[in-house]
């Protein structure tokens, strides 16, 4: 059980692991494993299960035929990437500026959101 929304563990594929991030794409996963394992982190990366949805009831009238059931939505597949070390939060590890990107600057929350390409390094506000 987590303490927090912010510090998440649960076993994937069968190895106690910290969530990094759930529901992500395999883009995003892939960016993330890259980074991650640059910073020497073992990364998993397991599929998302399928979310849950309830159909919703259908009123047929005395006498009438029910509609045809109309195809379920294909759920687009997602994943969940974590990493064996269970005590990592991400939000510790970039606000701490302990994640560094292959190019030797540290990763920013931009840069961890992928809204930005290159890390820009900014000095902390108490500098």
């Amino acid at each position: 059980m987590a303490i927090n929304k912010n510090h998440e563990f649960e076993e994937l594929d069968g190895v106690k692991c910290g969530i990094v991030e759930k529901n992500v794409s395999a883009a995003r996963a892939v960016f993330l494993k890259s980074l991650l394992e640059y910073n020497r982190y073992t990364v998993m990366i397991v599929a998302s299960p399928p979310p849950k949805a309830a159909a919703a009831p259908v009123k047929v009238e005395e006498g009438s035929e029910a509609p045809p059931a109309a195809p379920a939505p294909v759920a687009p597949e997602t994943f969940t990437v974590g990493v064996t070390d269970y005590t990592f939060n991400p939000i510790n590890a970039i606000f701490g500026r302990m994640l560094h990107t292959p190019d030797k600057h540290v990763v920013t929350l931009a840069y961890w959101k992928q809204q930005e390409t290159v890390s820009q390094d900014e000095k902390p506000y108490y500098e």
